[in-house]
C-alpha cells in the first residue's frame, strides 16, 4: 500500500469528525466487524477482549464482531453472545473501556443460521435455515475448520421467535451500554439466507417474491428500531458477495427493493460490503453500488478492500461518508494514527486471527507517536 505524504494525508476529509445522528464520531474510519474467537465459557466477552477493542478506540466507530442473538444462532466457537446476563456484564467491561478512550462502539446482532454445526446447537439439534439445504462452507471447531451441518426449514410459527431474538439482542446492548447496534444482514448467515432465492425455496409468505424474502429482514429492522430508535440501529449487506455459499439470480432487483424498504424505516446507516467478502471488490461489476446508495438516505458505509488513497478520493468525491478498515486494524491498533501519519503498517499473522489468547490479539505494538 502506498502512502500519501503525510500533510495531504492529515488534511484529508476521512480525518474530519462526522455526526451519526446524535453521535459525534471523531473521524470517518471505522473499524469492521471482525471474528476473532476469543470468548471465554458461556460465550461469554472476557477482559482480554475488552483490551483488543480499547486499543482500537481512535476509529471514528467501532462495529463488534458478530454477537449472536440466541443460543441456537451460534456457528463458530468462541465466539460471543449477547443473550445472557453474563454476555451483557462481559460487554459492559468492553465498552466501559472503549468509552474511557473516547471511542463509540456498535454491537453487531447476528444469527448464523445454516452456517453452523450440530455440536454447537442447544441438544446437538439441526442448524435452522430458510430451507433444508446444506449450505457448502465451513466452520470453526476445535480449533479447525469443518464442514457445516445439514439444516432444517425453520416453520412458519418459529419466525416471529427470530425477529424477537433480535429485538432482545438490541435491548441487552443497550443495557451493555453500546452506542448502538448492527443488524448483519450480510455474508450468507440467516437473514442473507432468506434475501436469496439460491438458499431460499419457501412457498409461504417469506419465500418466492422479492417481497417475500426480505420479509425477514425488514421485520428484524423494525423491530430493532422499536426498541433503539432509528438513530441507534444499522444494517449490513454484502449484496454480491458468495460468502457461505450464497447466490440470487438477480441481485440488482433483490437490493434495490431492499435499500428502498430499509429506507423507509430509517436505520442511521447502510454498511455495504462493496464485493465478495474479503476478497475482490470488482467480484460482479454488472453491480452498482452508487445507484444503491442513490435509494438511501442516510450515512453509507463502504467497505472491502480499502486503500487509505481510494478511501480519502471516495470521501472526498462525496461517493461515501464512512468507510470501513477491518483487517488492517487486526496488526494497527493505532491505524487512525498511522493512516494520518503515513507511517508503515504492520503485517498481520494470519495463524492467529481464530482462536487463542493475547498473541495475535493484543499485542500487536502502537507506535509511540500514534498512542491515543
Amino acid at each position: 500500500m502506498t502512502e500519501r505524504p503525510r500533510e495531504t494525508a492529515t488534511k484529508a476529509k476521512l480525518f474530519e469528525p462526522y455526526q451519526l445522528g446524535d453521535i459525534k464520531l471523531a473521524n470517518r474510519i471505522v473499524m469492521a466487524p471482525l471474528t476473532r474467537n476469543r470468548a471465554g465459557p458461556g460465550n461469554v466477552p472476557t477482559l482480554l477482549m475488552a483490551q483488543y477493542y480499547a486499543q482500537r478506540a481512535s476509529a471514528g466507530l467501532i462495529i463488534t464482531e458478530a454477537t449472536q442473538v440466541a443460543s441456537e444462532g451460534q456457528g463458530y466457537e468462541g465466539t460471543p453472545g449477547i443473550h445472557s446476563a453474563e454476555q451483557i456484564a462481559g460487554w459492559k467491561q468492553v465498552t466501559q473501556a472503549v468509552h474511557a478512550r473516547g471511542g463509540r462502539i456498535f454491537l453487531q446482532l447476528w444469527h448464523v443460521g445454516r452456517v453452523s454445526h450440530v455440536s454447537l446447537q442447544p441438544d446437538g439439534k439441526a442448524p435452522v435455515a430458510p430451507s433444508a439445504i446444506r449450505a457448502k462452507t465451513k466452520t470453526f471447531i476445535g480449533g479447525q475448520f469443518v464442514d457445516v451441518s445439514e439444516p432444517r426449514a425453520l416453520r412458519l410459527e418459529e419466525i416471529p421467535d427470530i425477529v424477537d431474538a433480535y429485538r432482545r439482542g438490541a435491548r441487552n446492548a443497550i443495557a451493555a451500554d453500546f452506542d448502538g447496534v448492527e443488524i448483519h444482514g450480510a455474508n450468507g448467515y440467516l437473514i442473507d439466507q432468506f434475501l436469496r432465492d439460491g438458499s431460499n425455496r419457501r412457498s409461504d409468505s417469506y419465500g418466492g417474491s422479492v417481497a417475500n424474502r426480505s420479509r425477514l429482514l425488514l421485520e428484524i429492522t423494525a423491530a430493532v428500531i422499536g426498541e433503539t430508535g432509528a438513530k441507534r440501529v444499522g444494517v449490513r449487506l454484502s449484496p454480491v458477495s458468495p460468502s457461505n455459499d450464497v447466490h440470487d439470480s438477480d441481485p440488482n432487483r433483490l437490493f434495490r427493493y431492499v435499500v428502498e424498504r430499509l429506507n423507509e424505516l430509517h436505520p442511521i446507516y447502510l454498511d455495504l460490503v462493496e464485493g465478495a467478502t474479503g476478497g475482490e471488490r470488482d467480484f460482479d461489476r454488472s453491480f452498482d453500488f452508487q445507484e444503491l446508495r442513490g435509494r438511501f438516505s442516510g450515512t453509507y458505509i463502504a467497505n472491502n478492500g480499502y486503500s487509505l488513497e481510494l478511501a480519502t478520493g471516495t470521501i472526498d468525491r462525496g461517493l461515501v461518508d464512512l468507510v470501513a478498515f477491518g483487517k488492517l486494524f487486526i496488526a494497527n491498533p493505532d491505524l487512525v494514527g498511522r493512516l494520518r501519519s503515513g507511517a508503515p503498517l504492520a503485517a498481520a499473522d494470519q495463524s492467529t486471527f481464530y482462536g487463542g489468547g493475547a498473541r495475535g490479539y493484543t499485542d500487536y505494538p502502537a507506535l509511540a507517536e500514534n498512542c491515543f
